[in-house]
């Protein structure tokens, strides 16, 4: 007998065609519909990346007005979710709250059931547009602060900082932030886009595959590592009177007890990317930008210091979360939110392949290889 081949979490199995985004091996290039990310950051707005991915090529001057028309119109709360939202304690997760507001969206949302091309465009729009107010209403509830509403002359990145700190942000903190959504925003079939896709196989509606999605990014092997990057940051210790040499020593040391007690340092190494992640660069130069506008050096000292003891000892290259992590802190999030700041992003991939998987559907159903015990009976 043929001894069966098991692909344990499906590594090296190819399930499906996707035209939203592949890594090109020749470049280590992350492809949105073709178009480098890099070059996506340094040129477009997060509203038009989101509707390259949804729609395959990026708006006309006429067509992106009419985006971020609509887009704009949907950016408010319905009393019924900010309601669902306060039902919920503080004790509970960020990525709780935002996985059930999803839920509760779904379920009061008038095209629920509708799964049309037309329809799915449109909740993919206004979940879009609404789930950042869901991040920022959050974070200032947990700061016993008030609900901020949305403004329409702002753009996307603008507006989201400003529901949730109440000023308008710098054009330098505005833009960084834009460019860390379009990088965070599709990576091809990873966990959660992968289960989006599953759920959305059995005919289940989007916002079903999205809160599905939430609960997969969710786990620690998948999402939390920006969050985690800045939990190994305090325990370090953030000195802001430090020097950036000073940071870097006590990085460096703290990495190399670490790495002797064979400890897990997150932010670090991908699956797909063997030559580095080749999002970190653009990551990185809007980290670059937050340390120069905040005057924080000691934050680049704890970052260089961990990365070059990392690459001494192991070889090992930051992924995405590395550079995010601390940029997101400088900019006032909480620690807790930058996961739920990656689904914000990270809706308008999910969301596309959703709509992709509808458009060819085949139920995702693998088999198994059983390994129990032989046929039994009861005495």
């Amino acid at each position: 007998m043929t001894e069966l081949q098991i692909h344990k979490g499906l590594a090296g199995v190819t399930v499906d065609y996707t035209a939203v985004s592949k890594v090109n091996p020749d470049s280590n290039s992350l492809l949105y519909r073709g178009y480098p990310v890099q070059e996506l950051a340094a040129r477009c707005s997060f509203e038009e990346v989101a509707y390259l991915l949804w729609n395959g090529e990026l708006p006309t001057a006429e067509q992106l007005t009419e985006f971020t028309r609509y887009e704009r119109s949907h950016r408010s709360l319905p009393d019924n979710i900010i309601a669902a939202i306060d039902l919920l304690p503080l004790t509970a997760h960020p990525m709780d709250v935002g996985r059930t507001a999803v839920s509760v969206m779904g379920a009061c949302h008038p095209l629920a059931a509708d799964s049309s091309v037309d329809a799915n465009m449109e909740k993919a729009t206004s979940l879009f547009a609404a789930f950042p107010a869901v991040v920022a209403y959050d974070q200032r509830r947990r700061r016993n602060q008030p609900l901020v509403e949305p403004r329409d002359d702002l753009g996307y990145a603008a507006n989201f900082l400003w529901m949730t700190f109440g000023d308008e942000a710098p054009a330098e903190v505005v833009n960084a932030f834009n460019v860390s959504m379009i990088l965070y925003a599709e990576h091809s079939f990873n966990a959660s886009t992968f289960a989006a896709r599953v759920i959305t196989s059995t005919l289940a509606d989007l916002h079903s595959a999205v809160t599905g999605a939430i609960g997969a990014l969710k786990g620690p092997l998948h999402g939390g590592a920006n969050e985690a990057v800045m939990h190994t940051f305090e325990e370090i210790g953030i000195r802001k009177d430090e020097s950036e040499e000073e940071a870097a020593s006590r990085a460096k040391a703290w990495m190399e007890d670490a790495l002797a007690q064979k400890k897990k340092v997150m932010g670090f190494g991908h699956r797909v990317y063997k030559n580095g992640d080749s999002r970190v660069p653009t990551m990185k130069a809007a980290l670059d930008a937050m340390i120069a506008y905040y005057g924080r050096d000691e934050i680049l000292g704890l970052y260089s210091g961990l990365e070059r003891a990392m690459d001494e000892a192991k070889s090992i290259k930051p992924n995405l979360d590395y550079p995010a992590g601390p940029t997101y802190h400088l900019m006032g999030f909480d620690t807790e939110m930058f996961t739920p700041l990656f689904i914000a992003a990270r809706i308008t991939g999910w969301t596309a392949h959703i709509m992709e998987q509808v458009a060819s559907n085949s139920l995702i159903r693998p088999l198994s290889a059983y390994n129990g015990p032989d046929e039994r009976h009861l005495s």
